[in-house]
């Protein structure tokens, strides 16, 4: 049929550029909050590329749901705005009839948010929490950029690195500043290593250098020349991976361990692809709007629907995680609450639209006018 070819086109060139200005949004937000992490040192700078991608990947699902949303309702709109509506009620067509139509090109986007939600994300968010740790379990010299001052993680010393040599644990011209119980201690030396020790512990040794040792203020400091210094480095030792938080598990994992936390990330995962199908139904009886009228309303009332309808699933997952109320009362209330809505609104814009259906006013036009003149008749002397 030409109407839905029709409108699947315009449905999809409204849903690109949709999506690109939301997903431009996400990104340039996301990449400044990544690139404030490296510059503050709590992320590699090697890897801002990689946490980009992924939190891309973890945010896509959010935006694809808004993404139809909003499309379906501009096409709605904008044949409202442009009486292309009037003229499809004059030929005697219902509003339903967009059903399908709508369905074909929403239906796609339903099943990729919940490749995404219930696969990409998980594994997204894992990779993301991979990296940071990573980066959190090296040695505290290892964390130093070159020409930067980097406090170690036991808060206590301060390193700071003039060049590295290569790719290896070798570093050049090293100054380290240590504050402890005897005073202060500051180090310099041309060369520093990381080393492994039997036991395990990693030492840093340092080559060719020299200790000041002493408390600010005071005369007494004693200095010392040396070869060969080693110090032990601070690292965390815990296997990768093994505090992975809940929004980070597979599906599977989700489904073989019944708790309360992974109850509610599954609700939130089960959310998604439903207020996708539910939204796109809705923005059908939404969009109508007056010719004459503007049709930013629209839009804003949208948004509004959006994310109260995100955040009124954010309370059931948290509740859910908090033991209050039980998964199996908790994921299908909401929609299918949202469901009874959207089937109000086709009622009432069904309603409306017989109503002021042209050809119902002119048919009650003729029986006025029909009775009129039946009257004139009657009260006409014999």
């Amino acid at each position: 049929m030409i109407f839905q070819r029709a409108l699947r086109r315009e449905l999809v060139s409204a849903a690109g550029a949709t999506f690109t200005v939301l997903f431009t949004i996400m990104v340039t937000w996301t990449l400044i909050t990544i690139l404030g992490k490296a510059a503050g040192g709590k992320v590699a700078s090697n890897d801002v590329v990689a946490l980009l991608v992924f939190a891309a990947l973890n945010y896509l699902p959010t935006i694809l749901i808004l993404t139809s949303f909003i499309s379906v309702l501009m096409v709605v709109t904008r044949s409202y705005r442009d009486s292309e509506m009037v003229v499809w009620f004059a030929s005697g067509l219902s509003l339903t009839r967009w059903i399908w139509p709508v369905l074909s090109f929403g239906l796609p986007m339903v099943v990729l948010t919940a490749l995404l939600t219930f696969v990409a994300t998980p594994w997204a968010r894992h990779k993301s929490s991979d990296y940071i740790e990573r980066f959190e379990k090296r040695e505290d010299l290892q964390k130093v950029s070159p020409g930067q001052f980097k406090e170690s993680a036991s808060t206590n010393r301060i390193f700071f690195v003039e060049g590295a040599a290569g790719k290896t644990a070798v570093v050049q011209n090293v100054f380290v500043n240590t504050v402890d119980e005897r005073g202060t201690a500051i180090i310099v030396a041309k060369e520093g290593v990381v080393n492994n020790a039997p036991n395990g512990e990693r030492f840093l040794e340092l080559k060719n250098g020299r200790r000041y040792q002493g408390t600010p203020g005071l005369a007494d400091f004693q200095t010392m020349e040396f070869e060969s210094y080693s110090m032990r480095v601070a690292s965390q030792a815990q296997e990768l991976g093994a505090d992975l938080n809940v929004d980070a598990l597979p599906t599977a994992a989700l489904l073989a361990d019944p708790n309360r936390f992974t109850r509610a990330e599954l609700l939130w995962r089960l959310a998604s692809p439903l207020t996708c199908l539910v939204l796109v139904l809705l923005a059908i009886p939404l969009g109508f709007v007056n010719p004459r009228a503007g049709s930013s309303a629209n839009l804003i009332i949208a948004l509004l629907i959006f994310f109260t309808y995100i955040n009124l699933v954010k309370l059931l997952e948290a509740s859910v995680k908090q033991g209050r109320l039980q998964f199996g009362v908790s994921w299908w209330p909401l929609h299918l609450l949202a469901t009874l809505i959207v089937m109000g609104l086709f009622a009432w814009r069904l309603n409306v639209n017989h109503r002021y259906h042209p050809l119902v006013l002119l048919a009650a036009y003729k029986k006025r006018k029909y009775a009129g003149r039946q009257a004139s008749k009657d009260a006409a002397p014999l």
